[in-house]
This record gives structure tokens, C-alpha cells and sequence, in this order.
């Protein structure tokens, strides 16, 4: 038998209050704040030029011109000459200028990187052209930090330096040549280093993705390993592609010391020019070598570096 119920016959049902669960956004790796990046670039940078300096110092060596001893284009003879002559503390001549410009230079670089990239990319993490177009960025405010101490150690890495130290090179190269000298080869530094960066930044980022993509689920457990491999892929590729302005730059840089060369008008052209009439088109491409060997391993360590200390801070900052 049917039974005919009323609305109003029904008791009503209680109801469980709204409830509103608290979504939690989780920010990106990226996503960190602006002194962190700046301390994660810091402390990479400075491990990085520290230990490949050596390499560093026989790169300098090679490349400079003129009446300076080391004028051999072979790595093996050029490590052989420092260390019977001036035995292993030649290698580090200078190494104290780059501990103080290093630092700062790559805070600025890799907050810059990061600041730029967010901004050109719109969106979009795998954009190569905002990698390389914020590199380039990222390298010119770095290099207006970095070019005065690296004028400094380039010119205490040469062979039989008048310098006695940092501040001994900095005083006389003041008073003797007063503040541009310090920033001589700061445009070809960043015509040499526009390039380099770009060529860099979408390297090691397309590397990155495509290592990343072989093995998706073991990324989390491999990125130390990614990040070394990308990085060492970059850097050998982008020192590669700009060793004549490198060898430019240090041109520039050690003119009128130790027997060097000194340039009248300071242009890139005249400088190459001197170059190509002394020693050939291959002078351009003397310490390419050392250069690559330097940038492959540093630029390893650097990354690998640089995301880990991103990684501490991500997970500092969700704790």
C-alpha cells in the first residue's frame, strides 16, 4: 500500500557545516626569494673560480702576447714551465682578487638570471629565447662587478708579475693608469660574454630537459648528476664558441706589463689585428684548450652547486 508523505512530515536532515579545505600552493623551484638566489649564486661562483683556477692561470699564460716567457701553445708545456719555476703556488698567483670579485659578481649574475627569466618567459619554463635573452642580462650586471678584480688577477697570473699582491696592483695600476684601466676590456668582456652566456643558459636549460626527459622517473633521485652533465655540456660548448674575444680580453687587460703589448686605441679590431700580424689567425685561438677545460668542469660544479643550494632554500622556505 502506497503512503503519501507531506513535505512536511519530513524531519530535517542536518546538515555538515560548509567545509572549505585550504589549498596549499606549493611554490616552484624557482621560487625563491631574491637574497637566497643571490646567496646560492655567491657561494657557487666562488667555488667554482676557486677550484679551477690553476687552469685558469695556465688559460692566461698561453694566451698572452709579447716579450712575456710563456709563449708555448701546449698545455702539458705550460704546466710543466710553471710548476719547475715558480712550483705550485704559481698557479695561484692572484687567486685572492677572485675570491673578492667572484663572490658578488655571481650574486648579481644569478639573481639577475633568475629575476629576467621569470619575466622573459611568461610562462612558458622551456622558452630557450628567454634563457639566452636573460643571460645576457644576468652577465652584463655581473661583469660591471666582476671585470676590476678580474683585470686584477689576470695581470698577478702573469709570469714574472711586478705586482706584489691585490692591493699592490690595484694602488700602482691607479695611480699608473688611472680608473678606466680597470674597466679597459669591459666592453669586450661583454660582447665576449653576451654570447657565451646565451649560448650557456639555453644549453645547460635544453640539456637539463632533455636529460631529465631520458629518465623521468628517476630525475629526483639523478638531478646532481643532471645538472653536472648539462652544466659541463654549456660550458664546454660556450668557451669553445668565444675564445678569440677571450684572448682579446686578456689582451686588454695585461697591456704594458710584464712585456705585453699595449694598445693605443684599446678597439677589438685593433687588437685582433696585432694579434693576427704576430701570431697568425691561430693566436686567436691560443689557450682554447685550457679554456674549455677550465668552463666543463666549473660550469659543473657551479650548477650543480647553484641547484643545490636552490634546493636547501625550497625546502628551507617549505619548512
Amino acid at each position: 500500500m502506497a503512503t503519501d508523505f507531506k513535505k512536511s512530515d519530513l524531519l530535517p536532515v542536518p546538515q555538515p557545516p560548509e567545509f572549505h579545505p585550504e589549498i596549499v600552493v606549493t611554490p616552484a623551484h624557482d621560487g625563491l626569494h631574491f637574497w637566497q638566489f643571490m646567496v646560492a649564486g655567491s657561494i657557487a661562483g666562488s667555488i667554482e673560480h676557486m677550484a679551477m683556477f690553476p687552469v685558469d692561470t695556465i688559460k692566461t699564460r698561453m694566451q698572452v702576447l709579447g716579450s712575456c716567457p710563456m709563449k708555448s701553445v701546449s698545455v702539458r708545456q705550460a704546466f710543466g714551465s710553471i710548476l719547475r719555476i715558480e712550483g705550485i703556488s704559481g698557479f695561484y698567483r692572484g687567486i685572492g682578487a677572485m675570491g673578492l670579485g667572484a663572490g658578488p659578481a655571481h650574486a648579481v649574475y644569478f639573481s639577475a638570471y633568475e629575476i629576467c627569466k621569470q619575466s622573459f618567459s611568461v610562462g612558458n619554463p622551456n622558452n630557450a629565447v628567454a634563457h639566452a635573452a636573460a643571460g645576457v642580462c644576468a652577465t652584463v650586471a655581473s661583469d660591471a662587478v666582476l671585470t676590476p678584480m678580474d683585470m686584477v688577477k689576470q695581470r698577478l697570473q702573469l709570469s714574472n708579475s711586478p705586482y706584489k699582491g691585490v692591493m699592490d696592483c690595484v694602488k700602482r695600476a691607479m695611480k699608473e693608469e688611472g680608473f678606466r684601466a680597470f674597466y679597459a676590456s669591459y666592453r669586450t668582456t661583454v660582447l665576449m660574454n653576451a654570447p657565451f652566456t646565451a649560448v650557456h643558459f639555453s644549453t645547460y636549460e635544453a640539456a637539463k630537459k632533455g636529460l631529465n626527459e631520458i629518465s623521468p622517473e628517476n630525475a629526483s633521485d639523478e638531478k646532481l648528476i643532471v645538472h653536472a652533465t648539462a652544466g659541463a655540456v654549456a660550458g664546454a660548448l660556450a668557451a669553445a664558441v668565444t675564445t678569440p674575444l677571450d684572448v682579446v680580453k686578456t689582451q686588454l687587460q695585461c697591456q704594458g706589463v710584464c712585456g705585453c703589448d699595449r694598445f693605443i686605441s684599446g678597439s677589438i679590431s685593433d687588437v685582433i689585428r696585432t694579434i693576427v700580424k704576430k701570431d697568425g689567425y691561430r693566436g686567436l685561438i691560443r689557450g682554447w684548450m685550457p679554456r674549455m677545460l677550465f668552463h666543463a668542469p666549473a660550469a659543473a660544479i657551479c650548477w650543480s652547486t647553484y641547484e643545490a643550494g636552490k634546493t636547501f632554500f625550497q625546502e628551507l622556505n617549505d619548512d
